[in-house]
């Protein structure tokens, strides 16, 4: 019999506990013991979900108080020199220093995972791993075991994985895996003296292209760990895209027990497996519920896609399951309240997706007489929901098809931009701004929410907002800052903002999926033809500008970053969505422009999180997305300077794409990095002018001037004075007032030193 299997579970709570247990820690209102039992609740109530569902094999050690790639760097003792000695057992305050940084330490780098929302910390490999460092998948895995009445499934992180999505490999990458093995070899022995039946090794790097010679460490590293004596079975998990035809014999050949394919995120694996089939002894596990939109699965193609399967796996040699871990998609559906009944019926959340596990399971185990009832149900439910759903917009439509080469480029090269606005602007060297949101405070968020509640009029609201923008303004000029925002008050999320005043979009009240640590977003659901009916940020940004004589940024969330941090819709090609949001952008720049709005920011931190996994798919992307900007920001005048703004990225694989982008500015995360990304921007000649992030954002800790100081001089040996801008890395939406003021404060200061130091030199 086939069994159903889900490869990990979304973990900050149905309500977001584990949230406010964790910023409660932080804060010094919790202590461990109060913290630990906080994630035994959230642990503990997903466990409880899932088995009441009929999952299976049901994942431990997929719960994290703030990263999985944290965790594994902890079990293996792979600590940083900076952060204490390796060896022993990481406390939790070592665990959190990692990940935000300590006075005078700073954090780990934060880096996307994969093509996802999702953040990781990077592994740094210049100092040796000093054993196992933490209890927790034997912890997690007696306690859920001990629930569950039966064996849970430990998740481990990959050691090709964790050696691969590292940095500063000081030896040859073999050197690095013989460290790590033994340690992965003891983890697994643990485990099976323990009890485990099955492990869960995730290798999703095998989804990349991969060398011969990494190929090779896979090869190394299951043949030793298979041989540990008395371990749980293996099943080798990849998701977020499939494997190619050098990387399907070397997996397939490898002596573990299972292999998982996600079935859903292309065409390939499904096409290797009908061309090469599936090793006989060895377990499939199948991805083929969707685990990173929220749209509800075809019950019907679902089945028709595991028959397929079946043709080449015994069906009891076969896990159904998601296509990646549910950590991508809000917990449940049936919280949301307002949505329109006809799209609700159509969402399926990480509950929702349980039970299309377990019916597809049984389909496939007991024919389709078995699920005829649900079957039906789910033809009838597509069939009602679509037909009530205003999905095409036929404007839009037209001006899509009416679009021309002018569309997409400004009217004169940069050169001539620049001088215009040099000209026009009169900012000093080095011009100091931020990225755009200031913190929100518990007064701002709640009187948003009172006002969203119905408990504070229109009136009211506004006047609230015009106060926090004045009273920001006037703090930006008496620190000197020469580029003003107007702080984002009235924005909950940068692109659930817009998502709530443009057509084809819904937004949800709990459809909270983690990005980093504490860090969540909801993110909006695209149905339909995209396109504006107002303006959206043009009174906002007219107030503030009317306060001060200097410029004030128009704020906006590029088409890109938009397509990507949303649940889009799935009958029309992404780049179709992604030129119907930049032209409501584009309608948007020409009123911000129209209102007297000299800068504005467009900013696209989600550009490279969209770059296919595989290279060959790299090309096509890339000029739909610089295109899509290019439609957005084009429609200006050469004196109207456009910014953009990214972080947390490999920008050397982009960096021809954000030339492209033809900003006039751009502003970058630099400081996790201590300044190593700006190298991408030497080695291209990079002609524009670019604002490297001088301190971090997500770090609670308070930059010294020095700091600033150096990683500006250290952007200087890189860059053209003339072309450095001072920033942050991001914006200080999630920061406390104490914490950012003051490190405004140092930034400016830092900034003032370098223009007098190199204003000298020049006279």
């Amino acid at each position: 019999m086939a069994k159903s299997s889900i490869l990990g579970y979304p973990r900050l709570g149905k309500h977001r506990q584990l949230k406010r247990a964790v910023e409660a820690y932080w804060a010094g209102k919790l202590d461990d013991a109060a913290l630990q039992q906080a994630g035994r609740e959230v642990r503990q109530a997903a466990w409880a979900v899932q088995q009441t569902a009929g999952i299976d094999l049901i994942p431990c050690n997929d719960f994290s108080f703030y990263d999985h790639v944290l965790d594994a760097l902890c079990l293996v003792g792979l600590i940083p020199p900076r952060f204490g000695p390796a060896g022993q057992t990481v406390s939790l305050s070592t665990y959190f220093a990692m990940a935000r940084g300590a006075p005078g330490v700073p954090a780990l780098e934060l880096t996307k995972w994969f093509d996802t929302n999702y953040h990781y910390l990077v592994p740094e490999f210049d100092a040796p791993v000093g054993g196992i460092g933490s209890s927790k998948p034997f912890d997690e895995f007696a306690e859920a075991t001990a629930q569950l009445g039966r064996p849970a499934k430990p998740v481990l992180l990959g050691p090709l994985s964790l050696l691969l999505l590292g940095k500063r490999h000081t030896r040859p990458l073999a050197e690095h895996l013989r460290e790590l093995l033994p340690i992965y070899a003891e983890v697994l022995a643990r485990l099976g003296r323990f009890g485990a039946e099955w492990v869960q090794i995730d290798e999703p790097v095998l989804v990349q292209d991969r060398t011969e010679e990494e190929l090779d460490l896979l090869t190394t590293a299951y043949r030793e760990l298979t041989r540990v004596a008395n371990r749980p079975r293996i099943m080798l998990q990849t998701y977020f895209d499939s494997l190619d035809e050098r990387s399907w014999p070397r997996v397939m050949s490898l002596p573990v027990d299972g292999v998982g394919l996600d079935f859903l995120r292309s065409p390939a694996n499904r096409e290797l497996l009908n061309r090469h089939g599936f090793p006989m002894n060895k377990v499939l596990g199948a991805g083929v519920v969707n685990g990173r939109n929220v749209w509800r699965t075809n019950l019907v193609e679902g089945l028709e896609l595991l028959e397929e399967i079946a043709e080449h796996v015994a069906v009891d040699q076969i896990w159904v399951q998601p296509s990646c871990s549910l950590l991508h998609l809000p917990h449940d559906v049936r919280l949301e309240t307002h949505l329109p009944a006809e799209i609700k019926a159509l969402l399926a959340f990480a509950e929702q997706r349980l039970q299309e596990v377990v019916t597809l399971t049984r389909g496939i185990n007991h024919g389709r007489s078995a699920i005829i009832t649900e079957l039906e149900q789910d033809a009838e439910t597509f069939r009602i929901a679509l037909d009530a759903t205003p999905i095409h917009h036929r404007p839009t439509q037209e001006r899509l098809a009416a679009l021309s080469e002018d569309d997409f480029r400004r009217s004169s090269p940069y050169e001539v931009r620049a001088q215009l606005q040099r000209q026009r602007l009169a900012l000093p060297l080095f011009p100091t701004t931020t990225i755009g949101s200031f913190p929100q405070t518990p007064e701002v968020r709640s009187v948003r929410a009172r006002w969203r509640a119905g408990k504070l009029s229109d009136d009211e609201y506004w006047s609230f907002i015009r106060q926090q923008i004045a009273a920001l303004i006037r703090r930006q000029e008496e620190i000197g800052l020469d580029v003003l925002v107007h702080g984002e008050f009235e924005r909950s999320d940068m692109v659930e903002y817009f998502a709530e005043q443009l057509e084809g979009f819904v937004v949800t009240e709990h459809g909270w999926v983690q990005s980093y640590g504490s860090r969540a977003a909801r993110p909006p659901i695209i149905f339909g033809d995209v396109y504006r009916t107002k303006p959206m940020t043009v009174e906002v940004s007219r107030y503030a500008q009317s306060l001060t004589d200097r410029p004030v940024k128009g704020m906006l969330t590029g088409p890109v970053t938009m397509l990507n941090w949303s649940f889009v819709r799935e009958d029309v090609p992404r780049r179709e969505v992604a030129y119907q949001l930049a032209l409501a952008l584009r309608d948007e720049v020409r009123d911000l422009e129209a209102a007297g709005i000299t800068v504005i920011q467009i900013d696209e931190p989600a550009l490279r999180e969209g770059l296919p996994l595989r290279r060959q798919g790299w090309t096509e992307y890339l000029d739909w997305a610089v295109n899509a900007f290019r439609l957005a920001s084009s429609g200006v005048a050469d004196e109207t300077q456009i910014h953009s703004h990214m972080c947390y990225s490999e920008f050397n694989d982009i960096i021809e794409a954000i030339d492209a982008l033809d900003a006039d500015v751009i502003s970058i995360e630099n400081s996790r990095s201590q300044g190593e990304l700006l190298r991408a921007f030497l080695d291209h000649r990079y002609l524009r002018q670019i604002g490297p992030g001088v301190y971090d954002v997500h770090s609670a800790r308070i930059p010294s001037l020095e700091e600033i100081e150096s990683l500006l001089l250290k952007a200087v040996e890189i860059l053209s004075p003339d072309q450095l801008w001072v920033n942050p890395d991001c914006g200080l939406k999630t920061r406390r007032p104490e914490e950012a003021w003051p490190s405004l404060v140092n930034m400016v200061e830092a900034a003032r030193r370098l223009r007098e130091r190199f204003l000298a030199r020049v006279s």
